[in-house]
């Protein structure tokens, strides 16, 4: 997969894109990662990127031009997935970064300011936000994006079949977990875990991922019950 990012603070990017498994999938090619700073496409004099709003009000508006202009310098920007970060977007979600997965060219545009000239939204695919808040700028949301695709792009991660089991798949949260000591401030791991018996760890896990889910989440507990008609 390529992912080709349109940001005004490309430095923001380094620390997320060099380490842990987000490095280790880079330096593997199992994802490339170019960063386009949109400024540089300016053609402002003082190389601005943003403006005054028309009919007033608070705030700058992102210009249409630097964004069209850096969009289109990018080799294959019209076959590629175009995702405007927004908070008025879509909501993401595990699923949708599953299917996400399979694209082999996203480019992901950071906004800044009160918001995006209109005539920008006409040069993306879809919008989508990671919740309902507002931040400073678009690179946040686009390494959250950028992160829950690429893990479970297949042999990102190590042990592959490990994400099938993250919270949200199939609606549940994902059940708790233990490891050494057995013992630790008087709470002991449940037996069943130490038992050997994978059949009935199995069992215990998935009951206590819907019982976690139904505490902590009953909107995807009601989910899961419609799909599966029981607990």
């Amino acid at each position: 997969m390529r992912i080709d990012i349109l940001t005004l603070f490309p430095k923001m990017f380094n620390g997320f894109l060099s380490e842990s498994i987000m490095g280790k999938a880079i330096n593997n090619k199992l994802v490339e990662i170019n960063l386009i700073d949109f400024r540089e496409f300016s053609t402002n004099k003082h190389k601005k990127v943003d403006d005054s709003p028309y009919g007033g009000g608070a705030g700058m508006v992102l210009s249409v031009q630097p964004v069209y202009d850096a969009l289109i310098s990018i080799k294959g920007y019209k076959e590629a997935l175009k995702i405007l970060v927004t908070p008025q977007g879509d909501r993401f979600n595990q699923t949708r970064a599953y299917n996400l997965k399979d694209e082999a060219h996203i480019i992901i545009l950071c906004g800044h300011y009160e918001g995006y000239d209109e005539r920008i939204r006409d040069l993306f695919d879809i919008e989508i936000s990671i919740g309902d808040y507002v931040l400073t700028g678009g690179e946040i949301a686009a390494m959250v994006l950028i992160d829950a695709i690429t893990r479970v792009i297949p042999n990102v991660i190590s042990n592959d079949e490990s994400h099938l089991f993250d919270s949200f798949n199939g609606n549940l949260l994902e059940h708790p977990h233990y490891t050494r000591p057995s013992e630790f401030m008087g709470k002991s791991v449940p037996d069943v875990l130490i038992s050997g018996n994978h059949k009935l760890i199995k069992e215990w896990r998935l009951k206590q991922s819907i019982k976690r889910t139904k505490e902590r989440r009953i909107d995807l507990y009601h989910k899961y019950k419609e799909e599966n008609g029981d607990e």
